[in-house]
C-alpha cells in the first residue's frame, strides 16, 4: 500500500508564522511537523510515499527530507500550484496510484499516538473508502459523521448542531476510484474541492467504512493545538 501526505494549503490559522514557513515545517517537539507523518507511515510498513505541497515550500521539504532514504522511505514530490482544496491536492496523486491500487492519505497537520497498522489491515479487506474517527469535545470544529444503522450516511462539515460526538480526522483510505469521484464534485462556496464531498459520494454508494481512534490525536493547525502537540511530543521524546 502506498501513502500520500498532503502538506500544502495556506495555513491561515497559523498566520503570520505561515507567511515565512509552511506550517508542516513548524517545530513540534524536536522535529518539524512533517517528520511525524512520514514516521507514522513507515511504522505501518508504508514506504512508497508521495508528498504534495505548494511551490514556495517544495525546496524546504526536499532539503529536510531529501529522497526519504534517511527515514527508510522512498519519497516522490508533486507541486500544488494553488491552494484549491484537499480534493484538488489529492487529484495530483493520480499518476502515483495504479489502477486498482489502495492507498492511505494523511493531512500533514494530524499528529497522533496510535499505530496505523491495524487500520491498514482493516482496509485491505474492504472496498471503497475508509475514514478514521475520533471522539472530541468540540465536533462542530470539524467534519462530523452522521450515522444510520451503524454506517456513515453523510459527513456534515462544521455543523452548528453536530449529530454525533465524533469528528473525521485527516486520515483517509481510498481505492483508485477516488479520482473519478473527484471529477464529479464541484467547488464549494469558498472555491475549493472539498474532501467531504468526495467522502459523501462513497457514503451514498454505501462504500464508506470507518474505524475509531482510541488514543491521543490532534489537528495541529492552530496556535493552541500546535503548542499542545509540541508539549506532548517533547515530553515523550525526553
Amino acid at each position: 500500500m502506498k501513502g500520500v501526505i498532503l502538506a500544502g494549503g495556506k495555513g491561515t490559522r497559523l498566520a503570520p508564522l505561515t507567511a515565512v514557513v509552511n506550517k508542516h515545517l513548524l517545530p513540534v517537539g524536536k522535529y518539524p511537523m512533517i517528520h511525524y507523518s512520514v514516521l507514522k507511515l513507515r511504522e505501518a510498513g508504508i514506504t512508497d510515499i508521495l508528498l504534495v505541497t505548494g511551490r514556495e515550500a517544495a525546496g524546504d521539504f526536499i532539503r529536510y527530507l531529501g529522497s526519504g532514504s534517511e527515514m527508510g522511505v522512498r519519497l516522490t514530490y508533486r507541486v500544488q500550484e494553488e491552494a484549491a482544496g484537499i480534493a484538488n491536492a489529492l487529484e495530483l496523486a493520480r499518476p502515483f496510484i495504479q489502477e486498482g491500487e489502495k492507498f492511505v492519505v494523511m493531512l500533514g497537520d494530524n499528529l497522533f499516538e496510535e499505530s496505523l497498522t491495524p487500520f491498514v489491515r482493516s482496509f485491505e479487506q474492504r472496498e471503497g473508502a475508509m475514514v478514521l474517527l475520533k471522539k472530541v469535545d468540540e465536533p462542530y470544529r470539524y467534519g462530523v459523521p452522521v450515522f444510520r444503522e451503524g454506517r456513515i450516511i453523510r459527513i456534515e462539515e462544521k455543523p452548528d448542531h453536530p449529530r454525533s460526538e465524533y469528528c473525521v480526522t485527516g486520515i483517509y483510505w481510498y481505492d483508485s476510484g477516488v479520482f473519478d469521484r473527484i471529477r464529479r464534485i464541484v467547488p464549494s462556496e469558498r472555491g475549493e474541492l472539498e474532501i467531504s464531498d468526495v467522502n459523501n459520494l462513497y457514503a451514498e454508494e454505501m462504500l464508506l467504512a470507518y474505524e475509531v481512534m482510541a488514543d491521543w490525536w490532534i489537528d495541529a493547525g492552530t496556535f493552541s493545538s500546535l503548542q499542545e502537540a509540541s508539549k506532548y511530543m517533547l515530553k515523550r521524546q525526553e
